[in-house]
């Protein structure tokens, strides 16, 4: 990659934001705010001080490619500039990069997931946590798109939005509980794309009908030929988990008129889990509804991808945060790796462009094949130019 394929492929993705300032008074070219804080975050940075510094201590490197017409901008003109910017605007700028890289790649599985950004409350404006909801290629570890949660909403309203900005064809979504919903199931399958939708007790009858099924037949199924069952046996962090999972035609369990509420829905998956702890063993069953047919040989695999088991964050990231909220490798990610509950950008759109940032650095740093962790590929790029141009010549769109 040179310098001036870098300058034309930033000006290409990220040149034709509006800029909200008078453009007499502004010091700073608005492109170059945003390389600037992409590059710094990339490299290290989690705020508008970092990203200040990072700016300092490679503006010689960055004026090869950056016009910088009056040095670096100062971190209040960071944070000022990102509060103004249109989220949406922005959003629509990192879907156009996501597409380059899925079409070169290929969808799989889309995990749908919600993430409270804890740190972005405000009490003296009586704010709650910024609630953003995500899709996740679990298969490529990128992150496809995000929606933020409005403040009197929740997740089922950002679900529909979300799965809008997503070009779903063939490709199989899985969410939790919250996203079970037949509208939702509806949308999917108008997207060309199947479902495994988490079942809970959010539909109750549904529930209740497939809890029942499974106490009758639980012992009956080894001598039935109407399901596929699979068993995984997984050991590590000192503890051996086992799973069995089932499937099931739907018409073996749920009366017809439940079946037309959703649209394709084929089949009834069960999860038996144990689980063994040095000093005790756990045991749980879980339930989904997906429109694939019961013989599909990857339910397990799709399923747990979206619990995001094989991730690649360390081994004591995942049992820290698995001590407060199940989250998906992504989540995990952003708070260990960037720190993202520790941070207190609150002001106007500040919290949700800071958090498309840090998605883009992320998906960036995943696209890299090189040895080392997360942490340290980004330590390494603040300290190595050539290294962080590596890493965003291997994305593809620089």
């Amino acid at each position: 990659m040179t310098k001036e394929s870098l300058k034309e492929s930033i000006e290409e993705h990220f040149g034709k934001i509006p800029d909200q300032r008078v453009v007499t008074r502004s010091s700073h070219k608005l492109v170059d705010i945003i390389a600037i804080a992409i590059l710094a975050i990339l490299c290290g940075a989690d705020g508008w001080v970092a990203i200040e510094t990072y700016g300092r201590a490679k503006e010689e490197w960055l004026s090869t490619f950056l016009e910088l017409p009056n040095g670096i901008p100062s971190h209040d003109t960071f944070g000022r500039i990102f509060s103004q910017i249109d989220p949406e605007i922005l959003e629509r700028n990192f879907q156009s990069w996501i597409k380059i890289i899925v079409g070169r790649l290929g969808l799989e599985v889309v995990a749908i997931d919600g993430k409270s950004l804890n740190g972005s409350y405000d009490r003296e404006s009586s704010l709650k946590s910024l609630v953003m909801v995500s899709a996740w290629s679990s298969s490529h570890q990128l992150v496809l798109g995000q929606v933020a949660v409005e403040q009197k909403s929740n997740e089922i309203k950002a679900i529909p939005i979300l799965l809008e900005q997503l070009d779903l064809e063939n490709a199989i979504v899985t969410t939790d509980a919250m996203g079970t919903q037949t509208a939702i199931a509806q949308q999917i399958r108008d997207a060309g794309a199947d479902y495994i939708l988490t079942l809970k007790a959010n539909h109750p009858t549904l529930a209740q009908d497939a809890h029942h099924w499974f106490e009758r037949h639980q012992h009956e199924l080894e001598k039935k030929a109407v399901h596929t069952a699979k068993f995984i046996c997984e050991a590590g962090h000192h503890r051996i988990e086992k799973r069995y999972f089932v499937s099931v035609p739907v018409d073996q369990v749920f009366h017809p008129k439940r079946i037309k509420q959703w649209a394709g829905l084929k089949t009834l998956i069960v999860e038996q889990s144990s689980r063994q702890l040095w000093n005790k063993t756990t045991h749980s069953t879980r339930f989904f509804l997906s429109s694939l047919k019961p013989n599909f040989a990857d339910f397990p695999a799709s399923i747990r991808s979206h619990w995001g088991v094989e991730n690649q964050c360390s081994a004591y990231a995942q049992i820290v945060v698995r001590r407060l909220v199940r989250l998906t490798p992504h989540a995990w990610c952003l708070d260990v790796v960037f720190s993202e509950d520790d941070s207190r950008i609150r002001k106007a759109h500040a919290p949700r462009n800071m958090t498309i940032l840090k998605r883009l650095a992320l998906n960036l740093l995943r696209q890299d094949n090189s040895q080392g962790s997360l942490k340290m590929k980004r330590y390494q790029a603040g300290l190595n130019n050539n290294f962080l141009v590596q890493i965003l010549s291997n994305s593809g769109i620089f």
